[in-house]
């Protein structure tokens, strides 16, 4: 079996299943395209409320393929950046896509299996997983957005002990820190993923998306700028549909219902 990025859906979720057999689900580049375009599509796609990236046979991806990235020294180098570029579009994709985005971990999130875990909006892991920065060990730096990610994520000195070091962390660790939102039992944590992908499915679209564009530009923004920022989807969000919906519901004591 070749790797590929498989797309399925669960009610309101798109999952999306990292599977490479035989390589522990290592990235290759037809996985990045495939995963620009899906998450493209359920964009536009109203039916879609929720995003869970796994990877297949309870292993989350294990990184670039080594043997892979040895034939590319024999090449010119630009058809690595040409690989990168794309890995980073898909980073990019996880990062503005509109609906809630939840990496579900298990056993190892390794290189850039780690960006794509960082890229997203929660992290749930199994007990046992492991996340690593391997890339100081083959001679390598960082892709993916891992360093940017991290050094956001963490005092300096932490995000500078775990990408020079290259050694493996525990998911317990990365909770205390704050990096992973929920540790549950191995074998659970795609369940444990979609029944969150559910109840965040249930809430308003509408809101979901602003509350992600808020946060990605308040790491850039002034204050000032910020504000103005807030000001302007507050008032556009109480003039919407969901808004509407919202305050009703909560003044008549019942669920809203979100469309």
């Amino acid at each position: 079996m070749s790797a590929e990025l498989q797309a399925s859906r669960q009610d309101a979720t798109l999952i999306l299943t990292i599977s490479n057999p035989g390589a522990r689900n290592a990235l290759h580049p037809d996985m990045y395209a495939a995963a620009i375009e899906t998450l493209s599509t359920a964009e536009r796609d109203d039916t879609v409320r929720a995003v869970v990236i796994t990877g297949a046979d309870k292993v989350f991806c294990s990184g670039g393929n080594l043997n892979r990235l040895l034939e590319n020294r024999s090449k010119p180098p630009a058809v690595q950046a040409e690989s990168i570029d794309n890995l980073h579009g898909w980073i990019e994709a996880i990062r503005d896509c509109p609906k809630p985005v939840i990496a579900a971990v298990e056993d190892i999130a390794a290189g850039a299996g780690f960006s794509l875990a960082l890229a997203c909006d929660m992290i749930v892991a199994g007990a046992s997983a492991k996340f690593v920065m391997s890339y100081v060990k083959v001679g390598l730096t960082p892709d993916g957005g891992a360093l940017w990610f991290l050094t956001r994520a963490l005092p300096r000195q932490l995000a500078a002990e775990i990408l020079l070091e290259g050694k493996p962390v525990s998911a317990a660790r990365l909770h205390e820190l704050g990096v992973v939102n929920r540790v549950v039992p191995d074998g659970t944590v795609l369940d444990s993923a979609l029944a969150w992908a559910e109840d965040l499915a249930a809430l308003s679209p509408n809101a979901m998306e602003r509350i992600k564009s808020l946060t990605n530009e308040a790491q850039a923004n002034s204050l000032a700028q910020h504000f103005e920022s807030e000001k302007r989807h507050f008032v556009e969000s109480l003039h919407q549909r969901d808004a509407l919906e919202g305050i009703t519901a909560f003044l008549e004591k019942r669920k809203p219902q979100y469309k």
